[in-house]
């Protein structure tokens, strides 16, 4: 079975790649500095501080494998292809409930990226299904737990 695609923004590629790297040169390194420290405290079958700095290498081994798999099937999104027109994942969008009149911005990204308290939705999230290729002035509804909102695009942007 193919693997599926990763999108990522500009920014969270970088994100990503960042902590990969900083998780190689520089956790690996502490966490092998730990693991040889903690072998002067006695035995290894009996020793906490052994037994965590080796949980610990596994966390961060597990974690550089992970980045990896994202990063190799990560597809960027270019900013200079994001669309105005119609809803796309990069854009940035402004939604108005049509019951409360409030506003929110909401960058759209692939669910990776994903972080609702900072105004980052998923293009897989209900809000970000009912949106995607949508244009401005368009009314969706979204079916939340406790009853169908609807929102109207009010802007598109890069």
């Amino acid at each position: 079975m193919a693997k599926k695609e990763i999108v990522l923004t500009p920014d969270g590629y970088k994100k990503l790649n960042d902590e990969l790297n900083f998780l190689v040169t520089k956790r690996r390194k502490e966490i092998a500095e730990r693991i040889k420290d903690s072998r002067q405290f006695g035995e290894l079958a009996e020793n906490p501080e052994y037994n965590d700095a080796k949980d610990e290498q596994a966390l961060i081994e597990n974690r550089i494998t992970q980045l990896n798999e994202l990063l190799s099937l990560a597809k960027v999104i270019e900013n200079d292809k994001v669309k105005t027109n119609k809803v796309s994942l990069g854009s940035n969008v402004r939604l108005k409930d049509l019951e409360t009149d409030e506003e929110f911005d909401y960058l759209i990204v692939g669910s990776v990226e994903a972080d609702p308290t900072n105004h980052r939705i998923s293009n897989e999230s209900p809000v970000g299904q009912a949106i995607m290729g949508r244009k401005k002035g368009e009314v969706v509804k979204v079916e939340a737990p406790h009853g169908c909102i609807e929102y109207q695009i009010i802007q598109i942007k890069k």
